[in-house]
């Protein structure tokens, strides 16, 4: 009987838990405004984004060349974009 019992309970909580990750995985409602106004933003974004990736990856090729690896490496990575994205 207390087999049953402990998979009876075991089964609700798996249940539970499932049914709480789906319900906060679910989006909410948004109102019909607001995915305009990200749209307009979206171009602007995917520039910026197209110019850092390049200097992200010839920075990412700089360190890789320098074998450098960990902290250092996020700090030179760190100092190379600052350098190449600075405004002359």
């Amino acid at each position: 009987m207390t087999r049953i019992g402990t998979l009876l309970g075991t089964a609700a909580l798996a249940l539970a838990f499932g049914a709480a990750t789906t319900l906060a995985q679910t989006p909410s409602a948004a109102p019909s405004a607001a995915p305009a106004a990200t749209a307009k933003a979206a171009p602007v974004k995917g520039k910026l984004k197209t110019a850092t990736t390049a200097v992200g990856k010839q920075c990412s090729a700089e360190a890789d060349a320098k074998g450098v690896h960990g902290k250092e490496r996020k700090k030179m990575r760190a100092d190379c974009k600052k350098r190449l994205t600075a405004k002359p």
